[in-house]
C-alpha cells in the first residue's frame, strides 16, 4: 500500500504512517497515512463539490459502477481475502466468504435501486383536497459519512458504500484502523472504475479526531456508523440535525425447547457462538435451555465445540483464528475467570495462548453474572437452565441490547409467541441468532442502535422523499 490517502480520484501523499501488524503473528501487514481533522474537512468539501455531478448522473451509470466493482472483486477474490486475513486474523475460508458476500451486497444494491421508486397520491381523497397530479420520488441526500468496524472490514463497508453511491450520494469513508489496506483496495476499485463518478468517494484514516470532525460537520446529511455503544452515544450527541444510523452492540440469546432437535441446535449454536472468534454483534452469547434437556444439550454443545479447529488463519480448515488484539484476549480470560469465581463451570478447559483464545462453554450460569449481562465480544457462550419458554422469555428480553434473538422449537404456538414477544430487531426460528442474510433489514432496538441496513433499507436511509404537486 502506498503512503497515500485518496480524496476522490486525487491521491494526497502523507509523510506519517501507521503500521498494522497481524494479530496472528505480529508481522507488519499494511501501513496507512495518519490523518487529522483538516484531512477530514478537506474530504468533506470535496464530497460536497461532487454531489451535483452525482445527483445528475444516470441510474444506469451508478448501477454499472457497482456491478463493475463486483466483477473486479471476483477477479481479485483471493488477494482481497488474504488481505482481510492478514489485517484482522479472520480464517481464510471465512475471508473468502466475506468477499463473496460483499459481491452479493454490491449486486443487490444495484438491483434494488433499479426498482425503487415513488408513487402517485390521490389528493382529492378528502373533501378538503382537489384533483392534481401529485407524486413523490426519492432523491439522494447529498453527502454520507460512513464509519466502519474491524470484524467485517469489507462487507460492512459495502453495506454503506453501495447503497449510498447507487442512490447518487457522495461518500466520505473512515474505515477501521485495524484494516486500512482492505478498505484501500476496495475503495480503489470504485475510484478507478470506468463508471466512477468523479470525487464521489473519499477515504480518510484516523481516530477520534477524524471521526469527530466528520460527524460534527454541517456538510454530511447522513452518518452511518457501525461500532460500539459508547462511540455511538458520542456520535448521537455531536451529530446535530442530520440522519444518524447506528448499528451498535448486541447480546444475542437463544432458547432451546424440550421439543427441539438437539443435534441441530448444538451444531448451529457452536457455529453461532464461535464464528469469527465471537467477534460479531450477533454472536450467540446466552443459551437458555429447558431443564428437561439441559444436561443432554450441554453435553452435545461441548462435543460440537471440541470439533472446532483453532489455529493459523491461513489454513483452509481453520475455524477460529486470533482475537483482534491482546486486550481482547485478556478481557476474554477475565470474563471466564470472573464467572468461575461466581459459581459457573467451564465445560471445556479455558485456554489462551497470546491472542488465540479457545472456545469456551460455560454452564451453571445465572442471570446476575456479568458474563451474560454485558457484551463479551469473544468466543464465550453461557448455558442457563430454565423451566419453560415462559421462564426464558423475560430473561432473554432482560438486556440493554436488542439486536437478534432466536429459539429452537417445534411448537408452532410457542414459535408464534417468540416472534410476537421477543424484543429485538430480528427473530430467528430454529437457527442461531447469528444468522443474517444481506438482503434482509438488519438492525436493533434499545442500545443496539437505530436505523436499518440491507440494500433496500439503507437506500431508504440515504435518500430523501420529495413531494411534488402539479395543479
Amino acid at each position: 500500500m502506498n503512503a497515500m490517502i485518496y480524496f476522490g480520484s486525487t491521491p494526497s501523499t502523507k509523510e506519517n504512517l501507521s503500521e498494522r501488524k497481524s494479530p496472528y503473528n505480529g508481522k507488519v501487514v499494511s501501513t496507512a497515512p495518519i490523518c487529522d481533522a483538516q484531512d477530514a474537512k478537506k474530504a468533506l468539501i470535496i464530497a460536497q463539490e461532487a454531489v451535483k455531478a452525482a445527483k445528475a448522473s444516470t441510474l444506469s451509470q451508478r448501477c454499472n459502477w457497482l456491478l463493475d466493482v463486483a466483477q473486479k472483486l471476483k477477479q481479485n477474490r483471493e488477494d482481497i481475502a488474504q488481505t482481510i486475513t492478514n489485517e484482522v486474523g479472520k480464517p481464510i475460508a471465512y475471508s473468502r466468504i466475506e468477499v463473496d458476500r460483499c459481491i452479493e451486497t454490491l449486486t443487490l444494491s444495484a438491483e434494488t435501486m433499479r426498482t425503487m421508486h415513488g408513487e402517485t397520491i390521490n389528493t382529492d381523497a378528502m373533501a378538503s383536497g382537489k384533483k392534481t397530479i401529485s407524486f413523490f420520488r426519492r432523491e439522494s441526500v447529498g453527502v454520507v459519512v460512513a464509519i466502519t468496524p474491524f470484524n467485517f472490514p469489507l462487507n460492512l463497508v459495502a453495506h454503506k458504500l453501495a447503497p449510498a453511491l447507487v442512490a447518487g450520494n457522495a461518500v466520505v469513508l473512515k474505515p477501521t484502523p485495524e484494516a486500512p489496506l482492505t478498505a484501500y483496495k476496495f475503495a480503489k476499485l470504485f475510484i478507478e472504475s470506468e463508471f466512477a463518478l468523479p470525487n464521489a468517494l473519499s477515504v480518510v484514516y484516523g481516530d477520534a479526531e477524524v471521526g469527530s470532525a466528520l460527524v460534527s460537520s454541517d456538510i454530511p446529511r447522513v452518518i452511518s456508523f457501525t461500532g460500539s455503544v459508547p462511540v455511538g452515544e458520542i456520535i448521537a450527541k455531536s451529530a446535530g440535525i442530520k440522519k444518524v444510523s447506528l448499528e451498535l452492540g448486541g447480546n444475542a440469546a437463544t432458547y432451546i425447547d424440550k421439543s427441539a432437535d438437539l443435534d441441530l441446535a448444538a451444531s448451529r449454536c457452536s457455529l453461532g457462538a464461535f464464528v469469527n472468534s465471537g467477534q460479531v454483534c450477533i454472536s450467540l452469547q446466552r443459551i437458555y435451555v429447558h431443564a428437561n434437556i439441559y444436561e443432554e444439550f450441554a453435553s452435545k454443545m461441548a462435543q460440537e465445540t471440541k470439533k472446532l479447529i483453532v489455529g493459523s488463519p491461513y489454513n483452509d480448515e481453520t475455524f477460529m483464528g486470533p482475537l483482534i488484539d491482546d486486550a481482547a484476549a485478556e478481557r476474554a480470560m477475565n470474563w471466564v475467570e470472573s464467572a468461575i469465581k461466581e459459581g459457573a463451570v467451564a465445560l471445556l478447559t479455558p485456554y489462551r495462548e497470546g491472542r488465540m483464545f479457545h472456545p469456551c462453554v460455560m454452564a451453571n450460569v445465572t442471570d446476575d453474572m456479568a458474563i451474560v449481562c454485558e457484551e463479551v465480544f469473544a468466543p464465550i457462550v453461557s448455558l442457563v437452565k430454565v423451566n419453560s419458554f415462559d421462564d426464558a422469555l423475560p430473561r432473554m428480553n432482560n438486556s440493554l441490547y436488542g439486536l437478534q434473538l432466536s429459539v429452537f422449537i417445534n411448537d408452532l404456538a410457542l414459535a408464534q409467541r417468540a416472534i410476537n414477544e421477543l424484543d429485538a430487531g430480528g427473530i430467528v426460528i430454529n437457527d442461531m441468532p447469528t444468522l443474517r442474510f444481506d438482503i434482509q433489514p438488519y438492525g436493533g432496538v434499545k442500545l443496539s442502535g437505530v436505523g436499518r441496513e440491507g440494500p433496500r433499507f439503507a437506500i431508504e436511509e440515504m435518500t430523501e422523499i420529495k413531494s411534488v404537486v402539479i395543479c
